[in-house]
């Protein structure tokens, strides 16, 4: 095993042992690592991140399942919804590929201000009267799902699973994370293979770098699994108090990461 095996061990496990807790798998985050790491070609780098998912998923998601947090109907829609968008996006990736400055900067413009809201909301919250009895704002099935759909297209496109989108956008709403971060990384997994079956099968039938770098992804997703195992233990011990700034700061770092590349590549 070469320095990029153990490198992409370590990678793995650390990102996912922070950003399990939240409902995010780290792939994001992984994402720039394999472009100015590992220098892993295109198309080819998005079934690696997707196969880092794959991986690294279901360390979380047992312990996830071991608490009772898994099931859900929340769960159920996030995935009817991203299915079908990772096979679109999986196609678009590799016969009409947008350039990667259009989707940097829609993340930035997505994920930097809901970041920065996220943290802002729990650090000062509104003076008001608490009413217990109120439901979480959890978007209607309908809104949920056409949200799924949308960010399984971006799974498919660029390998970053979903969850670094869906979890700050339902954490925003008012979505405790207890049921965020559980619902996220199963549509994250689920999404990721089926999107990584997808890149295999357009491997055959497609010229150039089209399927994964299987040793850094597998080496990379062994990290990730013993990682997510452990954040997804620790999820149920951290306040909410502290959930929901944990994730603002992930997304207002990702956020201001890839508004400057944007920038940069301009």
């Amino acid at each position: 095993m070469d320095w990029t095996m153990w490198a992409g061990l370590v990678a793995g496990l650390l990102i996912a042992m922070l950003t399990a807790p939240v409902g995010v798998s780290g792939a994001v985050f992984l994402l720039p690592v394999h472009l100015s790491v590992f220098g892993i070609p295109n198309p080819a780098i998005t079934p690696t991140n997707l196969l880092y998912n794959v991986v690294a998923g279901p360390g979380a998601l047992w312990r996830y399942r071991r608490d009772g947090t898994l099931r859900g109907p929340l769960t159920r829609r996030l995935i009817a919804g991203t299915l079908p968008g990772v096979v679109l996006g999986a196609a678009i990736r590799v016969y009409a590929l947008p350039g990667p400055e259009v989707f940097q900067m829609l993340v930035a413009v997505l994920l930097l201000p809901l970041g920065l809201w996220l943290c802002a909301r729990t650090l000062a919250p509104a003076h008001r009267a608490p009413t217990p009895a109120a439901s979480p704002a959890e978007p209607r099935p309908a809104v949920l799902t056409a949200l799924a759909v949308a960010v399984g297209v971006f799974g498919g496109i660029y390998g970053i699973g979903g969850g670094s989108l869906l979890g700050p956008i339902l954490a925003a709403r008012g979505v405790p994370m207890s049921r965020v971060a559980p619902a996220a990384l199963a549509a994250t997994f689920a999404t990721s293979l089926v999107g990584a079956a997808a890149f295999v099968v357009l491997s055959l039938v497609s010229s150039g770098d089209v399927a994964p770098d299987w040793w850094l992804g597998l080496a990379c997703g062994l990290g990730g699994l013993v990682g997510g195992y452990l954040g997804a233990r620790l999820q149920p011990r951290l306040p909410e108090r502290a959930l929901r700034p944990l994730l603002g700061v992930l997304a207002a770092t990702i956020g201001a990461f890839y508004a400057a590349r944007a920038i940069g590549s301009s």
